[in-house]
């Protein structure tokens, strides 16, 4: 499963070196090398990244790309903050669908029923059956407090 995604990062990336498209082929490149990063962390272990990390490494490029991009507009430097959001379209095009709000909470909950969970000590449970079943789906800073506030 895993070279599924990256090929098809590979193959956008080659298909942008022949379209001539400067900012696609840029932000694929990004990609590209965020992934050998962790490649070459991994390798110590004799390990090589999975599918859940790519979508981890995507999920955290695009959540700082929309930090940045807040932070342009709040600059006024929007052209910068429209380059970082053209990123972002970039990166999404290979994260699955976020799941809708009420998705998300019937996945809290779903997770709690399937942990048994009942206290605030079974929020890294909880919180672990989440971030494998949903890595790329939902954002797990605001999940975090949804689940808090469901066992507190």
């Amino acid at each position: 499963m895993t070279n599924d995604l990256r090929t098809r990062i590979t193959d956008d990336l080659k298909e942008a070196m022949k379209a001539k498209d400067a900012a696609r082929l840029g932000t694929l490149r990004l990609i590209n090398a965020a992934i050998k990063d962790q490649d070459i962390a991994l390798r110590v272990d004799g390990k090589s990244v999975g599918e859940a990390e790519i979508l981890a490494i995507l999920g955290k490029m695009v959540k700082q790309r929309q930090e940045s991009a807040r932070a342009y507009e709040e600059g006024g430097r929007l052209e910068l903050a429209e380059r970082e959001l053209a990123e972002v379209k970039v990166i999404s095009d290979f994260l699955p669908a976020q799941l809708s709000e009420a998705q998300t909470e019937a996945a809290v909950d779903a997770a709690i029923t399937d942990v048994g969970a009942e206290s605030i000590r079974d929020m890294g449970k909880v919180m672990g059956v989440l971030k494998g079943k949903y890595t790329g789906q939902m954002d797990f800073g605001s999940v975090g407090p949804m689940v808090k506030a469901r066992l507190g």
